[in-house]
């Protein structure tokens, strides 16, 4: 099987507009929720998110296009043309042998929203001929492809807060058994809109710490009550060592080996017992041929829940052990919940922290609950030597995903 590499990387989040900026500011452990600002939210028991602030479309999209597309698509979009430039790779005469997957958990959820008030209020006839494509899942994936003009396997992953590392592992499958040389894999979704923020927030998942929105995404301490609504993009040029080689790319990492499961327990709720969690790790580093021991980081899926993070805690230790040395940290404490492009904007962040040599810190981890505080948590982001980490994602719906990626 052909080993997969990583040239190129791409985001939009709430803590940074480009690879650089994300990186200073995960540095700074710099909080990107704040009170919604794009739309009214007095009447609704949730007001804050992790936004894309200052966000003008045509600044990086075509105007006409950019109209005719959703926000979760433009982000897409804007992560895509940074990492290709990122691993300035010529797609000419390649097309068919490059994939694109792209993952959403919820597709064009703030159109859908939009054109139901406009059918309520002016009618059948007002709807967008555009919002059918508008909405679809794929279609963060079909555009980029129409984009730069790739013809190879092309689809999305749709798996609720798992998508992106599913999109990351699927992409490495094709490369790895020679379908393609090259993927653009990765994630995107913006559902910060009313009727989302609702219905999250009918089921508690949501954190209601209006008025210190600051302190809300809290990963792993006592006070967590619930995770907070982000939005953003992230993507990942995939490529074969052969292929990379040969055109001499800058290798930033490799894709060395992931997991997938699924709970097949509930709706929303973890398995109680970690099973799950435990065995979609095992899973990752037996494919990647390392044991827990080479393991230096566990990037967590922890989305600050009070259920999810003390079975992801239990989870960890079940596969690692209290160890002193493995750093444990969970993006979101910065940026919020990404959802669908979670996972793949914060392996990024690990990929950043591996090459960089530090490990971001949570501002809001005051005090870990009792399994956590077994773990080796990142409270300050400090110099460390990184070779390999696992990240973790997991979704509604009981699915499980983990990716091991370490140093080439």
């Amino acid at each position: 099987m052909k080993r997969v590499v990583i040239t190129g990387m791409g985001t939009i989040n709430p803590i940074g507009k480009n690879i650089s900026e994300f990186s200073e500011n995960l540095k700074k452990m710099h909080i990107g929720i704040d009170k919604i600002s794009s739309f009214n939210a007095e009447n609704l028991p949730v007001k804050i998110a992790g936004e894309v602030t200052g966000f003008v479309p045509e600044e990086y999209i075509d105007k006409k296009l950019s109209k005719r597309i959703d926000r979760y698509t433009q982000f897409a979009l804007v992560a895509a043309k940074e990492a290709i430039e990122n691993s300035k790779i010529n797609f000419e005469g390649i097309e068919e042998r490059v994939a694109v997957i792209v993952a959403s958990g919820m597709g064009g959820f703030i159109t859908l929203d939009k054109q139901n008030d406009v059918f309520k209020e002016r009618g059948a006839n007002r709807v967008s001929p555009f919002m059918i494509p508008m909405i679809l899942s794929n279609m963060a994936s079909g555009v980029v492809a129409m984009n730069y003009k790739l013809k190879g396997p092309n689809f999305s992953v749709v798996s609720a807060c798992a998508s992106s590392v599913h999109a990351i592992a699927l992409g490495a499958l094709l490369i790895r058994h020679g379908y393609v040389d090259v993927a653009v894999v990765g994630g995107a979704e913006a559902t910060i809109a009313p009727l989302p923020i609702a219905g999250f927030a009918a089921m508690k998942a949501l954190s209601t710490r209006n008025d210190e929105p600051k302190k809300a995404s809290r990963p792993f301490d006592v006070e967590r009550d619930g995770f907070v609504m982000a939005e953003g993009a992230g993507i990942l040029i995939l490529e074969s060592e052969e292929f990379a080689k040969k055109r001499n790319a800058n290798i930033l990492a490799q894709v060395k080996g992931f997991g997938m499961n699924d709970d097949a327990y509930h709706f929303s709720a973890p398995d109680p017992q970690s099973k799950g969690s435990t065995s979609v790790m095992l899973q990752s580093l037996k494919d990647a041929n390392l044991s827990p021991d080479e393991i230096d980081l566990v990037s967590c899926h922890a989305t600050s829940t009070p259920v999810g993070d003390e079975l992801e805690a239990q989870a960890i230790l079940n596969v690692f052990g209290e160890r002193n040395n493995l750093f444990v940290n969970s993006t979101k404490a910065l940026t919020g919940h990404l959802l669908g492009a979670a996972g793949v904007v914060e392996t990024i962040a690990a990929i950043l922290e591996m090459n960089e040599g530090f490990v971001h810190g949570m501002p809001n981890l005051e005090k870990p609950d009792e399994i956590a505080s077994k773990l080796n948590l990142v409270k300050e982001t400090r110099e460390a030597k990184i070779n390999n980490f696992l990240k973790n994602s997991f979704g509604f719906g009981g699915h499980n995903a983990s990716v091991v990626i370490g140093r080439y």
